[in-house]
């Protein structure tokens, strides 16, 4: 499961992250409400965590914003003032769950994993492009009925490209979310992982579904 923390107190977001890490999630922060609502458009996250009190736009507008755009992510909100009437606008506005500041970390997570289950519990859990599919329960990956065998980093790389199907996705946003790498390593990790899936799912089949965008990175879609 990955998770989005939108929190502007770097030490709190710092705390959060290391939590829901230690229960195994993959945690995405930022600390502004613009980047959340970029990031929040563009990656396919199991669930938000998200400070009302933001610099620039706010969390309740970011909420807004996505629900505008039919984004169904389940949405935690955090706040410090913890009024009833803000409680209100921001479950009316699309939030899925209200937590109040100071709050304990166990019960933060307790919630997110409430969150996350209820929104894994609606969503398929078999991702199709084209005649690929990837069952995200099994791990199974077939083609054309044919099954095709992926070690855990390639399962991880192959889900994270036909979830963001139609989508560029580059190198570096590649080794965020497939493997925790905040960093640019300085290798070439990322295309020899992307050449070695390609063979798997492209090399006996048409048409070709992974792409590569010279110069930017890779995108998973049924035309070149």
């Amino acid at each position: 499961m990955r998770v989005l923390v939108v929190e502007d107190e770097k030490k709190t977001a710092s705390f959060i992250r290391k939590a829901l890490q230690a229960e195994n999630f993959a945690v995405d922060v930022t600390h502004n409400g613009d980047d959340a609502l970029a990031l929040a458009s563009t990656t396919p996250f199991d669930g938000i965590v998200l400070d009302i009190m933001l610099p620039g736009r706010d969390g309740l507008g970011v909420l807004k914003q996505l629900r505008a755009r039919k984004n169904t992510t389940p949405v935690l909100l955090l706040s410090a003032r913890g009024e009833v009437n803000e409680r209100v606008e921001g479950l009316n506005a699309g939030a899925d769950d209200y937590l109040p500041k100071p709050f304990a970390l166990a019960e933060l997570v307790a919630r997110v994993r409430a969150l996350t289950r209820r929104s894994g519990e609606s969503k398929s859990t078999v991702l199709r492009v084209a005649d690929l599919t990837l069952d995200t329960i099994s791990h199974r990956a077939q083609r054309g009925g044919k099954e095709i065998e992926l070690t855990a980093r390639e399962y991880r790389l192959l889900e994270f490209l036909m979830r963001s199907a139609g989508r560029l996705c580059g190198r570096m946003m590649i080794l965020e979310k497939v493997w925790d790498y905040h960093f640019d390593p300085g290798t070439n990790l990322v295309d020899v992982y992307v050449r070695r899936l390609r063979e798997k799912i492209d090399a006996d089949f048409e048409p070709k579904l992974l792409h590569t965008v010279r110069g930017s990175g890779y995108v998973m879609k049924e035309t070149p």
